[in-house]
């Protein structure tokens, strides 16, 4: 199983950017899919993006045009970029792989990074 471990958490005004960083413990270049949720205090945790194998990508309604997934196979990393941020933004962000047929369904996570959004 791949060990995931995400970087890139941090304080930011609102308005700002961020990038998080997902590597894995081995190749990513056969893994179908890679997406990030996050979890809000008291909320359910949300997919936010996903990029497959092939780089296709999906977004939650929330994030799109303002978020973007990327992955580089060389470096067995997956990227989340994430500008214009709101406090709603806020959250512990989590890397996963997982398989993407209609939906994704993820089956290994990493153990997040926490994203403050907030003046």
């Amino acid at each position: 199983q791949v060990q995931l471990v995400e970087s890139g958490g941090g304080l930011v005004q609102p308005g700002g950017s961020l990038r998080l960083s997902c590597l894995a413990s081995r190749s990513i270049f056969l893994i179908n899919a890679m997406g990030w949720y996050r979890q809000a205090p008291g909320e359910q945790r949300e997919l936010v993006a996903v990029i497959t194998s092939g780089s296709s990508t999906n977004y939650a309604d929330s994030v799109k045009g303002r978020f973007t997934i990327s992955r580089d196979n060389a470096k067995n990393t997956v990227y989340l970029q994430m500008n214009s941020l709101k406090p709603e933004d806020t959250a512990v962000y989590y890397c996963s792989t997982g398989v993407l047929r209609g939906t994704y369904r993820p089956d290994s996570w990493g153990q997040g990074t926490q994203v403050t959004v907030s003046s």
